[in-house]
């Protein structure tokens, strides 16, 4: 959150306050410990904003997004050849983080074989690179955060004791926003003047009347939904004076009908003593269930309903068999004249907010298509590209979109995939940008300049389209590799010099007015968007992959007739203003096209061209991984 924090006057919260100050000017780690929403991250900035290190960068992790192959090299780096495809040296987290402060969220959820080289690390304060036996040292203060009892995973043997008390230095707990009411209107019109400024908008204020529906609001998503209850109410809201209707907070059983602990311990009692299934399985089954249901099949939101990470739901829903890997469909043999069984059947679909099908989740279109045929979707969002593709990789997914750089990085790792359909070039959708009082004014001030990318990601290849353009070799600047973020925090403009960015995080960072573009994609890169599928899955279920096109094709032509509307779904789903959001949508084509011979051949320049450059161990084909409908399925 980028905006400044608003003086809370509810005594919790001012007793967090106290201890922040008290805490800030040390170099003592700190353990954060809080629900999902409660602003775990923002008490981490303001402590490393009021310390010493504000002047260096501060990184946020997510450790619970790590996956096990790649945690130790995305925290401690690793060196060229450490691996498959450790085509460069890689710095790591703690190395970003030089100087400053480093935030592990959801530390909870590392695994014991990291969790003990995590150990090593804060006491020795010093790292060592995957296939690197020499030790560096390294200056950064820790601040770890977790969302779950590390006491309870303690007694479980899912976290070391012996980490948990060096991190446990200095703990404090954030009180969920049930708990500090008071704060409640503060926070509500802080958010909202922050939203009507950015949006351009005359200062807005709530209602009485809203003012009481927030205060009786129970909040499970905490401060968080706050924010965006009151992102979408500037958005959306025509008037000054926005009313309770206006907030959309969508209407939940009564804190006072729901059974007390004592009452719940009753009921569960009764249930044990009734014999029959195992308890535990079913309560557990039906949370997940419900939680899926009620966040529509999104993983994340489903994780923040439960109050536990989505590494803790996956692990949840792998038990459940919700996510085990795929029944093979091909026909059975039945007796003559018998009818062929059916099967259900899951489509799994990994998306980015913004796009095709962004908006096709959000209009629940092809649910509603699926539903009689026995087929039931489950999605689940990624921040990028190279994520997707991971996920992808590993069979977790059946069917997604990327840019064009992604799908190659995933062939020359020899991930089972297929290019399914594409649509046409958006050059201006990708861009360089810097700070506006940034000395760089053309590509080659960049030499020496520290350059965030996401490795493998269209904008990477825009990068070296760029780089290349000012005789600059890739040696010649320092390459940061970070996921896409946006806003940025005042930190983030003192950790790296430039930013390669896509849209929608493009339109909406042009708008705010803080960065300005150096270069884009035109005349530089195609940037054509690919929609991908699972090479098994495309080989059983072709006839799912023709209703996905087809659903596709028909949002493509909402888009185009109704571009506001569009703009207006995003825009509830990311947060993000829709005038953002409608300039980045007419900045592309939404139809969704048949592979063509010609985006194949453009596809191969770019994957020999990363070969080329030592970014692939091997070279590859596109044409082999092209669906052929009449050949898989």
């Amino acid at each position: 959150m980028q905006h400044s924090t608003p003086e809370l006057i509810d005594p919790a919260s001012l007793a967090v306050q106290k201890t922040l100050d008290r805490l800030a000017p040390t170099d003592a780690t700190v353990l954060l410990i809080g629900e999902t929403g409660t602003g775990k991250e923002v008490m981490a900035r303001y402590l490393h904003h009021h310390s010493a290190r504000r002047h260096h960068p501060f990184v946020a992790v997510n450790c619970g997004a790590l996956t096990d192959t790649l945690a130790e090299s995305e925290l401690f780096g690793h060196e060229k050849g450490a691996f498959t495809g450790a085509q460069d040296r890689h710095q790591g987290w703690f190395e970003a983080a030089e100087g400053g402060t480093l935030l592990l969220d959801e530390v909870g959820e590392l695994s014991l074989p990291l969790q003990v080289k995590l150990l090593r690390v804060l006491q020795e304060r010093e790292i060592t690179r995957v296939g690197s036996s020499r030790a560096v040292k390294v200056n950064v203060r820790v601040i770890a955060a977790t969302n779950i009892d590390l006491a309870v995973a303690i007694r479980q043997r899912r976290f070391r004791e012996d980490l948990y008390y060096r991190l446990n230095v200095a703990s404090l707990t954030l009180p969920p926003l049930r708990q500090r009411r008071e704060d409640i209107p503060v926070l509500a019109n802080h958010f909202l003047q922050h939203y009507a400024r950015q949006l351009g908008r005359s200062p807005l204020r709530l209602s009485e009347e809203a003012v009481k529906t927030l205060m009786a609001y129970p909040w499970p998503g905490n401060i968080r939904e706050l924010e965006n209850t009151l992102h979408n109410a500037a958005i959306l809201c025509n008037e000054p004076l926005i009313s309770s209707q206006q907030l959309r907070l969508k209407p939940l059983v009564d804190e006072a009908s729901l059974p007390d602990d004592a009452a719940l311990n009753r009921f569960l009692r009764q249930q044990m003593q009734a014999g029959g299934s195992p308890i535990y399985s079913r309560v557990m089954a039906s949370l997940i269930r419900n939680a899926l249901e009620l966040s529509q099949g999104n993983q994340l939101q489903a994780a923040a309903l439960l109050g536990i990470s989505r590494h803790s739901l996956r692990t949840q829903l792998g038990h459940l068999g919700i996510i085990k890997p795929r029944r093979r469909l091909t026909p059975q043999r039945t007796p003559a004249g018998a009818k062929t069984p059916q099967r259900e059947r899951e489509l799994r679909i990994g998306y980015q907010k913004f796009g095709n099908l962004g908006i096709l989740k959000a209009r629940q279109t092809l649910e509603a298509q699926l539903a009689g045929q026995g087929v039931s979707v489950l999605w689940s969002e990624f921040p990028a590209g190279p994520q997707l593709l991971h996920a992808l990789s590993n069979r977790e997914i059946d069917f997604g979109t990327t840019g064009e750089v992604p799908p190659l990085f995933a062939q020359a790792n020899s991930g089972s995939m297929v290019y399914v359909a594409w649509e046409p070039a958006a050059p201006q959708s990708v861009a360089l940008l810097v700070a506006n009082e940034s000395p760089v004014r053309q590509i080659s001030d960049l030499r020496g300049k520290r350059i965030a990318v996401n490795k493998g990601s269209n904008v990477h290849y825009l990068l070296l389209q760029i780089l290349d353009e000012a005789g600059l070799h890739i040696d010649e600047v320092k390459i940061v590799y970070a996921q896409p973020k946006y806003p940025l925090a005042p930190s983030d403009f003192n950790a790296v010099d430039a930013w390669m960015m896509w849209d929608p995080l493009l339109s909406e960072a042009e708008k705010a007015g803080q960065l300005r573009v150096i270069a884009d994609g035109v005349g530089r890169v195609n940037n054509h968007q690919f929609y991908l599928a699972d090479r098994v899955f495309a080989a059983q279920c072709g006839d799912l992959l023709h209703i996905l096109i087809s659903a596709l094709e028909q949002t493509g032509r909402y888009i185009d007739a109704h571009p506001l509307q569009a703009a207006e779904l995003l825009s509830t789903e990311l947060g993000i203003p829709a005038a953002s959001l409608l300039h980045a949508l007419a900045r592309r084509s939404h139809q969704t096209q048949r592979m063509d011979l010609s985006v194949i051949r453009e596809q191969q320049r770019i994957a020999d061209r990363f070969y080329a450059l030592g970014y692939f161990n091997r070279a590859i084909r596109v044409q082999d991984t092209v669906w052929q409908p009449g050949a898989f399925g």
